[in-house]
């Protein structure tokens, strides 16, 4: 079953159990992917990997935003997005570890003869393939930095 009927029958069941904040967080996925697909053309369908990163954008935006709420005190607000980030974040594949992450990277490093920062690119880019919805990119730059430095 792909992604989309995924989130269709977790919407249906979130409307069957009124559930309002599981409700608003799969519509607004629903909507990010019935965007992306009038972007890219309406005959195709979206490839796994696409649809990935709707759910990573879709989770990411609402945690910036818990955060910019935090920060300004406002934890009625924080406490609704962070619930749908997490009802977004279901539909994604489990998170590597720091360290599972690190071993690609020095796989990669080692596989591509980086040898500083200048090979930052080289390095990102094919390790962001491999882990594409399973790390988040400021955690694989993270490691990446820090390894070439």
């Amino acid at each position: 079953m792909s992604l989309q009927q995924d989130v269709m029958s977790a919407l249906k069941e979130a409307m069957k159990a009124k559930d309002q904040t599981a409700l608003t967080a799969l519509r607004a996925v629903k909507s990010a992917i019935l965007l992306a697909q009038t972007e890219s053309g309406a005959k195709e369908d979206l490839t796994e990997e696409q649809e990935l990163k709707i759910l990573q954008k879709q989770v990411k935006q609402r945690r910036d935003s818990a955060a910019v709420y935090t920060e300004q005190g406002r934890e009625d607000l924080a406490a609704p997005e962070l619930a749908e980030a997490d009802i977004i974040a279901q539909f994604l594949p489990e998170a590597l570890s720091e360290e599972d992450i690190e071993k690609v990277v020095v796989a990669t490093i080692d596989k591509v003869g980086a040898e500083g920062m200048k090979d930052m690119g080289k390095v990102m880019g094919i390790v962001s393939k491999e882990l594409a919805g399973k790390a988040d990119g400021k955690t694989i730059s993270n490691i990446v930095k820090a390894k070439l430095s």
